[in-house]
């Protein structure tokens, strides 16, 4: 049989008839097609993890890859934020950096944008238009203000510790539904070592407290930095308000990184450092070598103890909720709780 043959006399066209060996061939080229788009494509194809952040709040940004443009980008961004396409500033990394976001037909794959990144966004402010020279009237020159650290307080609703971590480790994202998934991760490390994390250690057998941990009216304490500093790899610092002292968890690990948390007795807030008048977003990660950063903390801690804002957990009037026992101080409260399982109190 002829390998091509005629289909009718009016038909300048031919039909092929392959043979096995033309065939396999074919099948052949396909597959070293297909596994060279794979190899080069697949990567950038794959969606990018991103959240997006701008002094309102937090969003996750979906459906966007390295193949995605920049116009795409900035839609999304405009979806999330409201701000135009026009006036949005975009950084990414640490110290955040801005993106020259000119060229809209652009690829992602083309900037320093990888799945988990956080991109900041401000929007740019108006440039004044130029003015006659003659027209402007001179004004004292204002020192520019300087950067100062403060407290960002979040909910006193039992997951403060979590709530305000999350915060600081994140560079100043504010996630109170983070608390359920810190809280799984803690028992999850603690389970993980039963000799590390003894009874002797815990206060309670180690099921006992992955189980205690987990639910969401306990609070969280040193033990529970202590294994958030080594899974964030970081110094956290926390002030004490009543004591004006710096306890650090960490310390002695060689971290470069370090956050401050400030707390009162029964509540932790993150602490940030902020620029006054300024759209700036949060500071919130330091080195461990900045020794300033943790003297202003305590001047901060000291300011508040003069203004008495602090509980002084020894003394404070408590009542079980569960038997409505009343208790004197955060040792009653605890062994309360160790002899009868009760761990919801309320102050008097």
């Amino acid at each position: 049989m002829p390998l091509v043959a005629p289909v009718t006399q009016h038909c300048s066209t031919f039909l092929m008839w392959p043979t096995m060996n033309s065939f396999k061939l074919l099948m052949g080229s396909f597959r070293m097609l297909h596994s060279t788009l794979r190899g080069n494509d697949v990567q950038a194809l794959r969606m990018l993890r991103l959240r997006c952040k701008t002094k309102n709040g937090s969003h996750i940004m979906q459906g966007l890859t390295h193949q995605s443009c920049v116009k795409e980008l900035k839609s999304k961004v405009q979806e999330l934020t409201g701000i135009p396409c026009d006036v949005q500033k975009i950084m990414v990394g640490y110290p955040p950096s801005s993106l020259d976001l000119r060229n809209g037909d652009a690829h992602l794959k083309d900037y320093p944008i990888k799945s988990g990144d956080t991109l900041i966004v401000e929007e740019e402010k108006n440039k004044p238009k130029p003015q006659d020279q003659s027209s402007i009237t001179k004004v004292p020159r204002l020192e520019a203000s300087s950067p100062t650290l403060a407290r960002r307080v979040v909910p006193a609703d039992n997951s403060c510790l979590f709530t305000s971590v999350f915060y600081v480790v994140e560079g100043g994202v504010y996630d109170p539904a983070c608390a359920p998934e810190m809280r799984g991760l803690i028992a999850q490390i603690v389970s993980s070592d039963s000799t590390a994390y003894s009874e002797a250690v815990l206060g309670k057998t180690n099921e006992e407290y992955c189980d205690w941990i987990r639910r969401d009216d306990t609070w969280g304490g040193a033990i529970e930095l202590s294994i958030l500093s080594k899974f964030y790899q970081c110094e956290i610092c926390v002030v004490d308000t009543q004591t004006v002292r710096v306890d650090r968890f960490g310390e002695d690990a060689g971290y470069q990184k370090r956050v401050l948390l400030i707390y009162d007795g029964i509540h932790y807030d993150p602490l940030q450092r902020v620029l006054p008048g300024s759209d700036d977003p949060p500071h919130t990660i330091f080195s461990t070598t900045d020794d300033v950063i943790l003297a202003q903390a305590l001047e901060l801690a000291d300011d508040a103890r003069r203004k008495r804002q602090f509980t002084d957990v020894s003394r404070f009037d408590l009542r079980c909720m569960v038997c409505q026992t009343g208790l004197v101080g955060e040792k009653e409260a605890r062994q309360h709780a160790k002899v009868t399982g009760h761990t919801n109190f309320g102050e008097v």
